[in-house]
């Protein structure tokens, strides 16, 4: 299912917009990944990603009210499609997949004859 695939950076964002629900524009989800993920965030890689996604069909953005604060200009409001959200579910289901077939041992360190 090539066309559900994920890179990690818009699996991040994916998730966040859907802990932001309502509130998510581009500062918020900007801000949530650092506080989450002690992940510095650049806003231009947030904008490419977000646009991306949109032209993937996995998000859809709109226009919130305009603000004096912002000049005048609205913030544009993200929100996952019903798409989006069978990439984030096929996501979980691979990686779940994955962590299920390592075997135990694969988790037991070796000791080294020296110790």
């Amino acid at each position: 299912m090539k066309k559900y695939q994920l890179g990690e950076f818009e699996e991040i964002v994916l998730l966040t917009i859907a802990i932001l629900n309502n509130t998510a524009y581009s500062v918020t989800i900007k801000d949530e990944i650092e506080s989450r993920l002690s992940r510095t965030v650049s806003l231009g890689a947030l904008h490419t990603a977000l646009k991306r996604m949109e032209d993937k069909g996995y998000l859809k953005s709109y226009a919130g009210d305009a603000t004096d604060d912002r000049a005048g200009r609205p913030k544009r409001y993200f929100e996952i499609t019903a798409m989006g959200k069978k990439a984030l579910q096929y996501a979980k289901e691979t990686r779940d997949q994955l962590w299920k077939a390592i075997p135990g041992t694969a988790w037991q360190t070796k000791l080294s004859a020296k110790s």
